[in-house]
């Protein structure tokens, strides 16, 4: 299997913890943490469902990830995640040392890995992580398109 399928694949997972936030009526954002080649962390955002703002697919799967592999050092993981992450997932990204982040969906206006601001890479931070933008883009971007619309039309707006 090619680097391209894999991401292809790996992203296709967390995707599918994307639609079990969106059929929680969460914003849906799903994110695998993947190390030798197997999924060892999978969530989904529940924000509204914990009533905690840390509670991003990102900051869950990390724990998640830290939890299997028995460090808070994550040096050898990749994270895929659907939408590009925020400043506040970006920057435990960083600390727990990820080695790569690929995501789907850009963030121009919050993103921190290249859209916004670029926070994965930050040159006076202690580790840089490598990035792979825009893997299945569309379809991730098409979830979130989708779900907020939904929120509009219920809000009559």
């Amino acid at each position: 299997m090619s680097d391209l399928e894999a991401d292809e694949m790996f992203m296709g997972e967390a995707l599918r913890q994307a639609m079990r936030a969106y059929d929680a009526g969460e914003v849906p954002v799903g994110a695998v943490v993947v190390r030798g080649g197997k999924v060892i962390a999978r969530a989904w955002n529940q924000v509204e469902m914990l009533k905690d703002a840390t509670a991003h697919a990102e900051m869950l799967a990390l724990t998640m990830a830290e939890d299997a592999v028995g460090d808070w050092r994550l040096t050898d993981c990749t994270l895929y995640v659907t939408k590009e992450p925020c400043p506040m997932c970006a920057g435990a990204l960083v600390h727990c040392r990820l080695a790569r982040v690929v995501f789907g969906a850009p963030d121009a206006k919050g993103g921190a890995a290249g859209g916004a601001m670029n926070l994965l890479q930050f040159p006076t931070l202690n580790h840089r992580c490598d990035i792979t933008p825009g893997v299945r883009g569309d379809e991730c971007a098409g979830v979130l398109k989708a779900f907020f619309a939904e929120r509009r039309a219920e809000k009559g707006d």
